[in-house]
């Protein structure tokens, strides 16, 4: 009973931050996995902007690892120069650094996220 409260209590965390989003963008859970490490689980989602589009400043309680499947991003992560990834590209923000994406290109872009972030807590805060 307490792992499904438990799940429950999770769930509601990931849906409010996967769901207060920027207009021109978007962010849809594929899956949540608990992690082998404690107090740690890993958050899949893919992520869509128009063009245009930008995910907001922004943090997460642990690591994410992106790929560009489809678009060009201009990617600003605090503390380094902004850059451009385009399809077929990988990137990594560390745990609670403010940064930001901005759909670049004509057309729309994807990003295929990965997020191991600490139990309990929203994926995405907004920056303060």
């Amino acid at each position: 009973m307490r792992k499904i409260v438990f799940a429950v209590v999770a769930a509601g965390f990931l849906a409010g931050a996967l769901h207060a989003q920027a207009p021109g963008f978007t962010r849809k859970m594929l899956q949540d996995q608990n992690l082998s490490v404690a107090e740690r689980h890993a958050v899949q989602a893919l992520a869509e902007f128009v063009p245009g589009g930008e995910a907001g400043r922004h943090t997460h309680p642990g690591e994410e690892l992106g790929y560009v499947v489809e678009g060009t991003l201009e990617l600003r992560i605090e503390g380094q120069p902004p850059r451009v990834v385009k399809a077929g590209e990988a990137f990594f923000v560390p745990a609670g650094i403010v940064h930001d994406g901005k759909n670049v290109g004509a057309g729309p872009a994807k990003v295929l996220a990965t997020y191991i972030v600490e139990k309990g807590k929203p994926v995405a805060s907004p920056a303060k």
